[in-house]
């Protein structure tokens, strides 16, 4: 008796752990959509790189067992490329897509998601942004099938208002953005945090360029030397940004710098030209993050000759593995809703998939841009690097959302 009871409890014991991994082995391909074409390229590239060193990194490692695959579309930074890249993935069969560059973009791409998961049922697709930052996507635009894994722009602002409120000397500041929706957040998540924690500080000047068009930005740092302004503020990112350094650089100007994409392909090797430009950026990240994450941007470098700095290419791949474990399964309306609520470890510690609107909560960082000490990590080879000067928990920039998320039955 005593024998049949351990041989069934033996098989309840295979059969619970083949259940927990009836996808080992299996793999789940991902479907890349931003520019690998045109102004932003050099960063679409990068990024398609990251996404794929990251999931073949991370691939039967996540307790799935699973495999990853990542495959490059090249949108154009269009929402209406991105429609039909999107068509294209999913004619190929993909069920997993992910994108970051362009908030515009993103918001077609959820939208198309919603539509096309609403109307084939069983051939539903999960859409993971990495890197489109508008908040109406995880408030008013909320949507089940969207999960979003960097910081918001109203979180990265409350983090960098939070550490500029403190800085004594500034007093007035200029704001400079992209056109768009994510560079009219920037100015008015400033604004209006720092009416909050800074009544006293003015705001020198404002101005919006067009996307990707300005090929010198001499005029508008004309604007801000006369403006006197104490500091500037971008959400610039990709060529908008390298070229703003370079003409910051061009004109002498030396007015501290406060951005969100400091870091960003282009931009390291412009600001190491300026010498001793002072420069703060916000974002989950950092150039110098030690532990496993350290080693893959080491490798990354020696494999590419390129930096590693899209780290949510790794959170992205993670949760995605320990929501399959979860679901046992690697189907994507089982896969959605073992997300909500998922918390995983990162490399800076606990990170958490808000249920109520999928917004990642994960800890901020500010940092500085300076000179590189023996040992820490150069972006572009150029002898310079971000190093920590302080890490925001993520209470500290969470940030409430208006959300009614509508969940299939």
């Amino acid at each position: 008796m005593r024998t049949t009871l351990k041989i069934v409890a033996a098989a309840a014991i295979v059969s619970a752990a083949g259940a927990a991994f009836a996808q080992k082995g299996e793999t789940v391909k991902i479907a890349f959509m931003d520019p690998l074409s045109g102004p932003f390229a050099n960063v679409g590239q990068n990024q398609l790189k990251s996404w794929q060193f990251a999931a073949e990194r991370l691939s039967g490692k996540n307790p799935a067992g699973v495999k990853f695959e990542v495959v490059g579309f090249d949108n154009k930074g269009s929402p209406q490329e991105s429609l039909n890249t999107l068509k294209a993935a999913i004619d190929q069969g993909f069920r997993y897509v992910t994108q970051g560059n362009g908030s515009g973009a993103a918001a077609a791409i959820l939208d198309a998601v919603a539509k096309h998961n609403e109307r084939n049922p069983g051939k539903e697709i999960v859409y993971l942004n990495y890197a489109a930052v508008d908040p109406s996507l995880t408030n008013e635009k909320c949507d089940f099938w969207h999960f979003r894994l960097d910081a918001d722009t109203s979180m990265k602002m409350e983090a960098l208002t939070s550490f500029m409120k403190d800085q004594a000397k500034i007093k007035s500041v200029y704001l400079i953005n992209q056109n768009y929706a994510h560079g009219h957040q920037v100015a008015k998540y400033f604004k209006d945090a720092m009416a909050r924690k800074r009544p006293d500080v003015k705001i020198a000047g404002e101005d919006l360029h067009p996307l990707g068009q300005v090929k010198d930005f001499a005029p508008y740092i004309a604007k801000i030397k006369q403006s006197g302004a104490d500091a500037i503020v971008t959400g610039n990112w990709g060529q908008d940004m390298t070229l703003l350094v370079k003409a910051m650089n061009d004109a002498g100007m030396k007015t501290p710098l406060f951005a969100y994409y400091a870091g960003v392909t282009g931009t390291p090797t412009a600001l190491a030209a300026s010498k001793d430009l002072e420069v703060y950026g916000v974002s989950y990240a950092h150039s110098n993050i030690p532990g496993e994450i350290r080693q893959m941007a080491d490798d990354f470098k020696k494999k590419f000759n390129d930096d590693y700095y899209t780290l949510a290419t790794y959170n992205g791949i993670t949760l995605l593995g320990s929501a399959m474990a979860k679901a046992k399964s690697t189907d994507p309306v089982k896969v959605a809703r073992a997300l909500e609520g998922l918390t995983v470890k990162s490399f800076a510690g606990d990170v958490t998939m808000r249920a109520s609107d999928h917004q990642l909560q994960q800890s901020l960082f500010i940092s500085k841009w300076q000179k590189a000490k023996p040992g820490e990590y150069s972006p572009e080879n150029t002898g310079y690097t971000f190093v920590e000067v302080k890490k925001m928990d993520p209470y500290v920039s969470s940030t409430p959302t208006s959300c009614q998320m509508k969940r299939p039955g």
